[in-house]
Parts: C-alpha cells; structure tokens; sequence
C-alpha cells in the first residue's frame, strides 16, 4: 500500500529506508562543516517540494517518493564519497540533490555518480569549473556559476568607489574558483588587489593571515568563504584594526553571520543567489505555509533541484537514474507550460498527459546546458543590524 505524506518518509527513514516499490533521492548536503548553520533549511527546501508531490498522489501513476539524508561534510571529500555510496548501495537512490559545497561535489560526481550512472542536481555548487566539465549528462545545479558573480562583486566595488582591495578565500576549489573570478573582474576594471590570502575553516587563530592581509593594505577586505571561517577572518580583521570595510560572497551570508561579527557588521555589502518576480513571491507563500525558513541561503534552490529530478522521472515514464539524467534539461526549459513553486502538481499531470512544461519554480529556473544555471543575484548591506537589499543583477 502506497504511503502518502512525507509525515511517513519520515518514519520510514527513522527506521532505515523506504520501502521497495517506493523511489529514493539522496539530499547530500553538509549538515557537520562550515555549512552546518543553514544545511537544515536546505535539506527541508527539498524535502518540501517531496512533501507536496507525495500530498497530489506521487509520481508515475501513485509512487512516493523518500527524501534520504546523508552528510558531505561540505569540505572533507572522503566523507562525502563514502555518504554518496551508502546512498546509491545502501539506500538504492535513483538521483542525488546535492552536493553543496564545490569540491566535495565534484569528488562525488567523478568518483560515485558518473561510475554508477548516477544524475545529481547541485543547489549551491557554484565553482566555474563545473561550466565546461563533461559529466556525461549526470550533473546539473540551480544556482549560477561563480563566474558571474565575481563579475558582479567587482561591479559593486567600482560603483562604491573602492580602488584598491585585499582578498581572503577558504582554501577549496570554491573560494579560488571565486577568488580568480573576482580579482580577474576587478582588475579588468581598473582596480588593484593588493594580496590574496586563502584561509583554512575552524582554526582558533587568523590572526596570520590578518596581518599579511593588513601589510598589504586595501581600502576594504574582501572575505570568500563559509560564515565559520569567514566570519571569523572579519571579526579578527576588525578587532586587530585591519579593516573597517568588509565585502563578502554568497557563502558567508547567513542569519548566524551578524551574531558572529558584532560591530563589525555596520556597513557590510555582499552577493548572494536570488529570485525575483512572480516565482520567488510564490515561494514565499508556499514555505511560509509549510512553516519553513524559506529565505535562508539556497533553500529556495535545493526545492527546485528536487523537483526537477522528480518532473524528470515524471517525462522518462520511469524513475531510473538514466531516464531522469535524460529529461532534466526537457522539464527545465522552454518550450511548455510555465510551473511555479507549489504547482508540481499541476506540472506531474501534464507530464503524465504527454504534454511539456517550462519549469521556473522557485528561483526562475534556466539551465544552459548541462552543468550551468543562469539566476541573478541579490546586491545587499547591513543597515541597523540586519540584512537590507540594494538591488539585484
């Protein structure tokens, strides 16, 4: 008998899986590491958008469909691999939401999926080497590359009048991927990098990299990172009196940054993923309904990455990795009919009629082939302690 609310998912999960004639998606996302602050609402953003196919009736004619949680630690790639096996030996999933963070997706994508034929959906795996990586097909993500938004950093630097900038990076494919991107755009712009010092996460003491950072001078820091070591690279900066102006990338946003930084805050500007229009204000409805921080970091992204591996199941007529990994590209993208947040419902049925869709779901969702996303971004600044925007790009 088929199971019909994610309510009994989750005893299903407590008690060591689905069961057999149901389908598991793998959410592998870093619920230990520097992500841990806002993986929870991630891993519920995709679990949210499995709840409500399940409450229509599932997927291919009354399957359900079973959310299993695994850790990628989000930095500690032997961590992450050996989550993904379980997940695809273990726990027999057709498709993995995930990984998060870039490096420790892209070792599960050479070494775990594209051996095992596995499609995977990234939310926040933004690293440009993804852009042009062959992965055979099996990998895509919701959020756009970190290309352009080193290009949009620098714009906001020039715009602010800033010449001259010091910048730090956590030491992964994803804070140099971003590093270059956004040194390469502002110096393109006429700007000066006075240094780049990467930084390790957890450490008890950055006072070292402080201080080259500091002998370089800058006008500003600019911080590339997570909220644990890059929020702690502010507060040192500012504390030791290195810096007073802080700019930072998607990574470091988060509700626990403020508490973090204290006084350091005032004035702060960054970048981070974000909809606009009718698809992100429909969101809002549909996670403010379910009781979920839908406005956390990429939780918007991780629901789109589910449904997408859904719908595609839905257009393959079965829920095999290889008809999934075939169809994402199908339901993402014109042509078809339009698809918002909390109307996966409406997109299975079409589907299942033989008919096309154009999903936008939460966060306007464009695919550019395989492995690259367009999105735009949201440009903001603290003002009285809290989160502000200034525009998007």
């Amino acid at each position: 008998m088929k199971k019909l609310l994610l309510a009994s998912a989750v005893s299903a999960l407590a008690a060591g899986g689905a069961f057999a004639d149901d389908i598991n998606i793998g959410i592998l996302l870093g619920f230990t590491g520097p992500l841990e602050s806002i993986t929870p609402m991630m891993a519920e953003g995709a679990e949210l958008a499995i709840s409500e196919v399940n409450a229509s009736g599932g997927i291919l004619s009354g399957t359900m469909i079973y959310g299993i949680r695994a850790d990628s630690s989000c930095i500690d790639s032997s961590v992450a691999q050996a989550a993904a096996e379980r997940l695809v030996t273990s726990d027999n999933v057709v498709a993995i939401m995930g990984a998060d963070c870039s490096g420790v997706t892209r070792a599960v994508l050479e070494n775990v999926a594209m051996t095992n034929g596995i499609p995977m959906i990234s939310p926040s795996a933004t690293s440009p080497g993804f852009s042009d990586f062959d992965s055979g097909g099996l990998f895509f993500r919701t959020s756009p590359s970190d290309a352009r938004q080193g290009q949009v950093l620098a714009d906001i630097l020039v715009r602010r009048g800033i010449t001259s900038v010091a910048t730090t990076h956590t030491n992964n494919d994803y804070g140099l991927g971003l590093a270059t991107a956004f040194n390469d755009a502002f110096t393109a712009a006429g700007g000066t990098v006075t240094a780049t010092v990467p930084h390790e996460e957890a450490k008890g003491d950055y006072s070292a990299e402080v201080g080259a950072l500091a002998s370089a001078g800058g006008e500003a820091l600019m911080v590339l990172g997570y909220v644990d070591g890059g929020g702690s690279m502010i507060r040192t900066s500012y504390d030791l009196g290195a810096f007073d102006q802080f700019f930072i990338g998607d990574g470091v946003y988060s509700d626990d940054l403020l508490p973090r930084i204290g006084d350091a805050a005032a004035g702060l500007v960054g970048t981070v993923p974000w909809a606009t229009g009718d698809a992100a204000a429909r969101f809002v409805d549909v996670y403010t309904a379910a009781g979920i921080n839908g406005a956390s970091s990429y939780v918007a992204e991780s629901y789109d990455a589910a449904a997408l591996l859904m719908l595609a199941a839905q257009a393959a007529g079965e829920a095999t990795p290889a008809g999934i990994a075939a169809n994402v590209l199908n339901v993402a993208n014109a042509p078809g009919e339009e698809i918002l947040a909390g109307d996966l419902a409406r997109g299975l049925e079409i589907l299942a009629a033989g008919g096309e869709i154009n999903y936008q779901g939460a966060t306007n969702v464009e695919l550019i082939g395989f492995g690259e996303a367009s999105g735009s971004y949201r440009e903001f600044n603290v003002v009285d302690g809290a989160f502000e925007t200034v525009q998007f790009h």
